[in-house]
């Protein structure tokens, strides 16, 4: 069984102004394709009737508009009120649980609360506060004769001043890996991008190659300065190494010539200066052997600096070489990518002619005819 739907007030009203309006339609068009109407004056009293449904119109949608405004500055309003309520609410319930903690549920009620006191640490004694603290005694096992009490803090301190050095040289390689990484991501920044336009490629290529350089200027000073550092230390300790040795052969045991004539009270190593006149032949072959021993130690030096040099020598022409091949590397995309932009444009220009030639030939092949134009100035609108 077919159900149809009733029609409501709504489409009723609908029904009878769309009525109206054909009503109208129909009404206006002997006064528009009448050319004497049309020619002598227009329709006022059509048209002051249009004014008026309009101005009506405006005044039925004003008053629907203030409405709506007085509607929801209300709902703001009591939104405002009952949100205004709930955070006193919460806010006098977050007082009186406050109040309730402070007063019945403190730390320092509680029956644990030395076990984890935070200033327990603070207000509680060391094990020993110096070398003069009347509770060591004598099974304490925290005294002993020799004993640096400051040991730990000298040694702390060597440790920090270490630390920090390791810590600055590593963030200076980080820094020059940094900025290598940097210009390698803008290198690969500057491949990706080669769709866009040639002025853009020209200004990243530039860029790329200024921060390129950038990066190795810096490296080039920091291996520079760290060398100057090195060469530095090496001639300060130089310099120490022949006072040294000036002062041990002053004073050596190579100038004295009577070692009995020194020998004193107080043991074989500590003669007497007065009387001290020579070294014994073992003393003397201890005394080359040491002198031996250091000139090794200073030749072995001479070639690890002389090796430290030439790693220096072959990795700046490496550097120098990666510079080179990333500088062809940049011409040769440049010429590549021109290359493509011109087959582009030839592609484009092929397809343009060929798009103008089916307009010409298919699209734009027929001719309006009077029929075409007769269809048109058939209503009033």
């Amino acid at each position: 069984m077919l159900k149809f739907q009733r029609s409501t007030v709504e489409d009723r009203r609908v029904a009878a102004s769309i009525e109206r309006r054909r009503q109208i339609e129909e009404e206006r068009k002997p006064r528009i394709f009448n050319p004497r109407f049309r020619r002598i004056g227009i329709d006022k009293e059509f048209l002051d009737r249009q004014v008026e449904e309009k101005k009506q119109q405006i005044e039925e949608e004003r008053a629907k508009e203030s409405q709506l405004d007085e509607n929801l500055i209300r709902g703001s309003k009591i939104a405002l009120q009952l949100e205004k309520e709930q955070e006193e609410e919460r806010r006098r319930i977050n007082k009186e649980t406050e109040a309730f903690r402070q007063l019945h549920q403190r730390r320092e009620d509680r029956r644990d609360y030395d076990l984890y006191d935070p200033n327990l640490l603070k207000t509680s004694l060391p094990c020993r506060v110096g070398d003069d603290d009347p509770r060591l005694g004598l099974g304490a096992a925290q005294k002993f004769e020799g004993e640096d009490y400051n040991f730990r803090e000298k040694q702390r301190q060597q440790q920090d001043e270490m630390r920090w050095w390791v810590e600055k040289q590593k963030k200076e390689r980080e820094d020059a890996e940094k900025e290598r990484k940097d210009a390698e991501r803008a290198f690969q920044k500057a491949v990706i991008s080669r769709d866009k336009r040639s002025v853009e490629l020209e200004n990243l290529e530039r860029e790329c190659r200024r921060r390129l350089n950038e990066a190795t200027a810096s490296f080039n000073r920091a291996l520079a300065e760290e060398q100057e550092y090195r060469r530095l230390c090496e001639a300060a300790q130089d310099e120490e190494d022949k006072k040294a040795e000036i002062y041990n052969h002053v004073t050596g045991d190579f100038l004295t010539e009577a070692p009995e004539q020194a020998e004193s009270t107080r043991g074989p190593s500590k003669p007497l200066a007065t009387r001290y006149k020579g070294m014994t032949a073992d003393q003397l072959k201890v005394f080359r052997d040491q002198q031996a021993q250091q000139m090794e130690e200073i030749q072995k030096m001479k070639l690890e600096e002389k090796r430290m040099n030439e790693e220096w020598d072959r990795l700046m022409n490496a550097h120098a070489q990666t510079a080179e091949a990333f500088q062809r590397e940049l011409e040769r995309k440049k010429t590549e990518h021109n290359k493509k932009i011109a087959e582009e444009n030839l592609r484009l220009a092929e397809r343009q002619k060929s798009h103008q030639e089916y307009l010409n030939r298919v699209v734009y092949k027929n001719k309006q005819y009077p029929e075409f134009f007769e269809q048109f100035n058939k209503g009033t609108r």
